[in-house]
């Protein structure tokens, strides 16, 4: 009936659409973005929270970047405290949140901590779409009552809500119910029966209002003519209401009694249109992009190390290949790899974890990109805080499964046993996976779903992979792929490790009866691999990783980072 949609332009969100016609105002002044981040919280249908986080990390995490910063760390604790025992979360502040996949708190007390993140800030209004949804009627009950007693705090709750039980539709202090997008009515709670039993549909005796006024506006779609007699009954109801309501201030529905009362009791305060909610008016500096980044740093590290489950499954992949492609070049022996052997297995190297990262790391961007999206509508911090932290928060990971991958193949394999060798090769290793790492984010960044990032990714991946020098080499390739072949870390990865490895190295050339040495490197060249120094190689690949996390960074900067289900 458009009650998402209703929220979303109430905050100035562009996904419910656009105003045709009147406006929005907040305390007399129209919702600018700026205004509503200022004195709105938007609770959404499904919690955008990190799963690995207790209770009250999430909310203090929260609490250092929402909070201005006069505010001390014995404040901010107070906060925090006050918070979880006003939302009745102390029995589980020091569980973990978790998710569909991560055992935690229940669907009741993850909603509590969303409303709590929220709650922190101390808003003027808060906003919820369909708290109640996916909650059993018990927990449903018992978090609206939360909320009734919220808005007995000066606060404005407005919720939208799909036919509410009995008990939870007695706390509602005004309603408004929608149909194709119009309003069939919106007053007191109280007054919404009277109002429909004038019009003819009185409420059953022992039904629920909110179930039977509901089911008397929604279309039924089973056949045309059953739809269209929902569609001339929800017009005219809307019609009959927009006639009842056209000569007031508010467009809200007060039956007889309730104008009486108002009209006897004068000497009742008010509130004064330009007052409205309290809204905050000291000049509270928010925390600067510094703190922001440590802020998001220690966020992300702590969910990250936390999730021992993904840790150990990806060490497991990088190890796995590492010790199959080792120990199947192991088998030659103590006699060192001969020449082809050795080209296969540096290339080999250079693609193996490289790809698995692909997945991996557009698979995770997807799995954060709704909160990422969200906390940053809320102007909860900065696109380069969060660029920054992801980046930086994420190295000891990379390096460590860089090191178990790299490491097993090398020694098992029989590679150049010289220590300055053997840190060159580990190195570009590190590049090459990097490069890919760096190429995975842009890509999750650029697209909207999964699907189109894994099937980017993947073709992304074996263009470099084809233009490398090893598939086919680099003086036969046609005019576009030698092209690409410059931006691929396949290639300059490749080409580092061969220069590496071969380098000052003879290897045994026999042709007929004549057998005598040749420095490695002729191979390297009469592979048409050493046109460019070693240092270049090194180059290339750190400009190559630059260049994506650039491209990463102006995709968070441009394209809204919505999920899926968002877009």
């Amino acid at each position: 009936c458009g009650k998402t949609s209703l929220l979303d332009i109430i905050t100035c969100r562009d996904e419910g659409g656009t105003t045709t016609a009147g406006q929005v105002l907040i305390n007399g002044k129209p919702n600018t973005p700026q205004l509503v981040k200022k004195s709105i919280a938007h609770v959404r249908q499904n919690d955008r929270l990190l799963p690995h986080l207790t209770v009250r990390e999430t909310l203090s995490f929260v609490a250092k970047l929402r909070l201005p910063t006069h505010f001390t760390q014995a404040q901010r604790d107070k906060r925090v405290d006050d918070v979880i025992s006003e939302l009745r979360l102390r029995q589980c502040a020091h569980t973990r949140v978790g998710n569909d996949y991560v055992r935690g708190v229940s669907g009741g007390e993850r909603r509590r901590v969303s409303i709590a993140v929220q709650l922190l800030w101390n808003p003027g209004i808060l906003i919820l779409d369909e708290p109640t949804s996916g909650l059993d009627s018990f927990t449903a009950h018992n978090l609206v009552i939360t909320l009734s007693r919220l808005a007995k705090g000066n606060r404005l709750i407005l919720l939208s809500v799909h036919q509410p039980r009995s008990d939870i539709f007695q706390l509602f202090d005004l309603v408004m119910l929608l149909s194709s997008g119009s309003a069939v009515y919106f007053g007191a709670a109280q007054d919404m029966v009277p109002y429909f039993t004038a019009l003819g549909y009185p409420c059953p005796r022992y039904c629920n209002p909110s179930d039977f006024y509901v089911d008397l506006i929604s279309i039924d779609r089973r056949s045309p003519e059953i739809e269209a007699e929902g569609l001339e009954r929800s017009r005219l109801l809307s019609q009959q209401f927009k006639e009842k309501v056209q000569d007031t201030d508010d467009h809200m529905w007060k039956s007889a009694e309730t104008s009486a009362a108002h009209i006897e009791s004068p000497q009742q305060p008010s509130i004064n249109r330009e007052e409205g909610i309290t809204i905050s008016k000291e000049s509270n500096k928010l925390p600067g992009e510094l703190q922001q980044f440590t802020t998001l740093i220690r966020r992300h590290m702590y969910n990250d190390f936390r999730d021992l489950v993904s840790l150990l499954v990806r060490g497991f992949e990088a190890l796995l290949m590492s010790l199959l492609v080792g120990f199947l070049y192991y088998g030659a022996g103590e006699e060192r790899l001969n020449i082809q052997d050795t080209v296969a297995l540096l290339y080999m190297m250079g693609a193996l974890t490289p790809f698995a990262v692909v997945l991996d790391v557009i698979a995770k961007c997807h799995t954060e990109r709704a909160m990422l999206y969200h906390e940053l509508e809320d102007g909860m911090y900065s696109v380069t805080s969060y660029f920054f932290a992801k980046v930086l928060g994420e190295l000891p990971e990379h390096c460590v499964f860089t090191l178990v991958y790299g490491l097993p193949i090398y020694w098992l394999a029989g590679l150049n046993e010289a220590a300055d060798r053997f840190l060159l090769f580990l190195l570009l290793v590190w590049l090459m996976v990097y490069g890919s790492r760096a190429m995975a984010l842009f890509v999750a960044a650029a697209l909207p779903t999964l699907q189109t990032s894994a099937f980017i990714g993947n073709a992304l991946f074996t263009v470099f992979y084809l233009t490398g020098g090893f598939v086919i080499s680099l003086e036969n390739m046609w005019l576009v792929a030698s092209w690409l072949s410059y931006a691929s870390f396949m290639r300059w990865g490749f080409d580092g490790m061969l220069q590496v490895q071969f380098r000052d190295n003879k290897y045994p050339v026999t042709i007929g009866n004549f057998t005598f040495n040749v420095d490695g490197i002729h191979v390297v060249e009469a592979m048409k691999m050493n046109q460019y120094p070693l240092f270049s190689c090194y180059l290339v690949l750190v400009a190559v990783c630059f260049g994506f996390m650039v491209l990463y960074y102006i995709c968070l900067k441009f394209i809204k980072q919505k999920s899926g289900q968002d877009w």
